[in-house]
C-alpha cells in the first residue's frame, strides 16, 4: 500500500515571505476524516494517521497511473466530464455541509476557527493585493469583510486544479488545510479564476475555456441543495474578480502567467469593478472582452 507523508512547514515555499502556523496539518487530518464520509464516493485519500508532534500526516496515495488536472488543463485538454465533475464536487460538499441547523452548528463549532483561511488566502490574497493594486482596494477590502461576515457551510479554500489528480476518469481532491467554515462562494470564485486565467494564457482556447467555467458554475448550482442558493451567484462573481487580481498581484501569482499577461489581466479586472456583474456568465463574457480588448492596446 502506497502512501503520501506530508508535512506543514512555518515559512511556505514562495518568492514571498509568507508563513503560517504548522500545526494547520491538524486542520487537514479533521478534513480529511470528515470529507471521507460526505464527499461522492472515492474522491478523497482516505488518512491512514497523523502525527501531532512532528505537524505531519500519512494518507493513502491515489493509484497510478494518475495526472494532476491543472496539467491537462495547461495541455489545452479540456473535457466535459472533467468540468462537469469539477463543478459538482465542490457543489456536493457544499450542500452536504448545510442540511440541517443542527449540522451546521456542529461543523460551525468543527471548523470555526478561520486563522488558517486568513493566514493563506484572505491577507495574502486580497490584503495583500490591494496593497499592490491601490485602485482596488476598497473593493479587495470590501470583500475580505464581506468574507469574514458570511459564514454559511464547509468551503475547501483550495479548491484548485492543482489540487486535483484524476484516476480511472475521476476527480480526486487533495489539500484540505485551509478547510473552515464560511462563504461558498470564494471555493467557486478560486476555482472559476483558474479557467479563467488560463482562457487569458491560452488564447487559441479561450472561448472554450470560457464555456467550462461557465459549465462549471451551472454544475455546481445543480449540485446545492440550499436556503441561500440564490444569494450567492454575485458572491461568487466577485470573489472570481478577486481571486483573479490575487493571482497575478498577490503572495502566490500564477507562475503560468508571464509579466506582460499578469499586468494585462489586473488592467482587464480594473476595468470592471466601476461596475462589476453580478452574473458568472457576465463576469465571463466581460473578463474576456477586455483581455481581448487589452491584448490590442
Amino acid at each position: 500500500e502506497d502512501w503520501v507523508i506530508k508535512q506543514a512547514l512555518e515559512k511556505l515555499r514562495v518568492d514571498a515571505d509568507w508563513f503560517s502556523d504548522p500545526q494547520r496539518i491538524l486542520r487537514e487530518a479533521s478534513g480529511l476524516m470528515w470529507l471521507q464520509q460526505v464527499a461522492p464516493r472515492g474522491t478523497i485519500t482516505p488518512l491512514v494517521f497523523q502525527d501531532k508532534k512532528q505537524f505531519l500526516l500519512a494518507m493513502q496515495a491515489v493509484p497510478q497511473p494518475h495526472e494532476n488536472f491543472k496539467t491537462r488543463l495547461l495541455r489545452g485538454d479540456v473535457r466535459r466530464d472533467d468540468i462537469q465533475q469539477f463543478g459538482n464536487l465542490i457543489g456536493e460538499i457544499h450542500s452536504v455541509s448545510s442540511q440541517s441547523d443542527l449540522q451546521r452548528e456542529s461543523l460551525a463549532i468543527a471548523f470555526g476557527d478561520r486563522s488558517y483561511f486568513e493566514s493563506l488566502r484572505l491577507e495574502p490574497y486580497y490584503g495583500y493585493a490591494a496593497g499592490q493594486i491601490p485602485d482596488a482596494a476598497p473593493f479587495l477590502h470590501a470583500l475580505i469583510d464581506e468574507t469574514r461576515q458570511t459564514q454559511l457551510t464547509v468551503v475547501h479554500g483550495d479548491y484548485s486544479p492543482k489540487n486535483i489528480l484524476i484516476y480511472d476518469d475521476q476527480l480526486m481532491l487533495l489539500d484540505h488545510e485551509v478547510i473552515h467554515f464560511g462563504d461558498p462562494a470564494f471555493d467557486v470564485g478560486f476555482s472559476l479564476t483558474h479557467l479563467l486565467s488560463k482562457a487569458h494564457h491560452l488564447a487559441g482556447q479561450r472561448r472554450v475555456f470560457a464555456d467550462a467555467a461557465k459549465q462549471c458554475f451551472v454544475a455546481y448550482m445543480n449540485a446545492l441543495n440550499v436556503c441561500w442558493q440564490g444569494e450567492l451567484e454575485p458572491r461568487a462573481a466577485r470573489h472570481t474578480l478577486g481571486c483573479l487580481l490575487a493571482r497575478v498581484a498577490g503572495r502566490s501569482p500564477l507562475e503560468y502567467l508571464s509579466r506582460a499577461e499578469r499586468c494585462r489581466q489586473r488592467d482587464a479586472v480594473l476595468a470592471m469593478l466601476p461596475s462589476p456583474p453580478t452574473t458568472v456568465n457576465a463576469m465571463t463574457d466581460a473578463f474576456l472582452e477586455q483581455i481581448e480588448s487589452h491584448a490590442q492596446d
